[in-house]
């Protein structure tokens, strides 16, 4: 069963030579023997800290922040790609990650050695590639530019063939940074079905983005960081149905409150309702209708 898991991680970035440096500052450092202008320490960015995460099958995750907030870097460290520098990193099933479907596409490389070169990256086997090869040509469209560099494709072209060959593969766990749709209408027809047949198969989500409506279309979880923290993590779902109106809930209706407001007695709605029928008692016979008096017919004037 797929599963992925994060406990105590922490990410911490080593950064060599953060000040600027100048001919300025070299001179002087030259000038001083290094006393003044020299470059000393390390820098170290703190991206991300204690995580801890469990995520199995049917889980959905979605994840928000601010820019800077580490969602890239807690991306790249579920997919595997940065290791923690503290804690442990768990996982179990195959993973495909479409953080950056450009990764892997060499551009002095044709298109059928792009499509052989990603798949070695993304660890098929000749057999699988030879397999997938096909499908991906016939999906991007490109037919004879396949045969030609990369370096000679428009931005659009570039694009169609790194998601063709992106979202070939379907795997346990699936990672995106944003929901991806490329290309002109009509290949961003194709793609849109493309994408979400990847994501209905996966058995797990991980998706980040700013868009609070596309989290709470497509998950089932957020979490939520800042300054590499998680500060919220919690379920998600639809928004609930509003409330019906006050007039039809049957508790207003049964109010003796209602009953007894001189609005209702009233309102003209109240005073049509037919009168209560009286219920008879067992050997009792009913009242009889009252009797009508015929109308009497004008008498002749008399004559004088």
């Amino acid at each position: 069963m797929a599963s992925l898991s994060l406990t105590n991680a922490c990410i911490d970035y080593p950064v060599f030579g953060a000040h600027a440096t100048s001919l300025k500052r070299t001179v002087v450092a030259a000038v001083t023997g290094g006393m003044i202008g020299r470059e000393t320490g390390v820098t170290t960015i703190h991206a991300l800290q204690d995580i801890n995460l469990t995520l199995r099958k049917g889980d959905r995750l979605g994840i928000m922040g601010h820019n800077g907030a580490g969602k890239t870097t807690l991306l790249r460290t579920l997919a595997g790609v940065y290791p923690p520098t503290k804690g442990r990193y768990r996982r179990q099933g195959s993973l495909s990650s479409l953080i950056d479907p450009m990764l892997g596409v060499e551009m002095e490389f044709s298109g059928y050695e792009n499509i052989r070169l990603c798949g070695i990256l993304k660890g098929l086997t000749p057999q699988e590639i030879t397999t997938l090869t096909p499908e991906i040509a016939e999906f991007s469209g490109l037919g004879e530019y396949l045969d030609m560099p990369v370096r000679t494709y428009s931005t659009g072209m570039l694009m169609r063939l790194a998601f063709s060959i992106a979202t070939t593969v379907r795997a346990d766990i699936l990672i995106m940074d944003e929901w991806l749709s490329v290309g002109d209408a009509s290949f961003r027809q194709k793609s849109e079905q493309r994408i979400r047949d990847v994501v209905d198969a996966a058995g797990i989500l991980v998706l980040a983005s700013q868009s609070r409506h596309l989290i709470e279309k497509e998950c089932n979880r957020l979490v939520e960081l800042a300054h590499g923290r998680i500060v919220k993590d919690e379920p998600i779902g639809p928004a609930p149905d509003a409330a019906p109106a006050a007039a039809a809930s049957p508790v207003a209706a049964a109010s003796p409150v209602a009953a007894a407001s001189p609005v209702a007695a009233a309102s003209p709605v109240a005073a049509t309702q037919p009168a209560p029928v009286q219920k008879l008692q067992p050997g009792v016979e009913p009242p009889s209708p009252p009797k009508i008096q015929p109308a009497l017919e004008p008498q002749p004037a008399g004559r004088g």
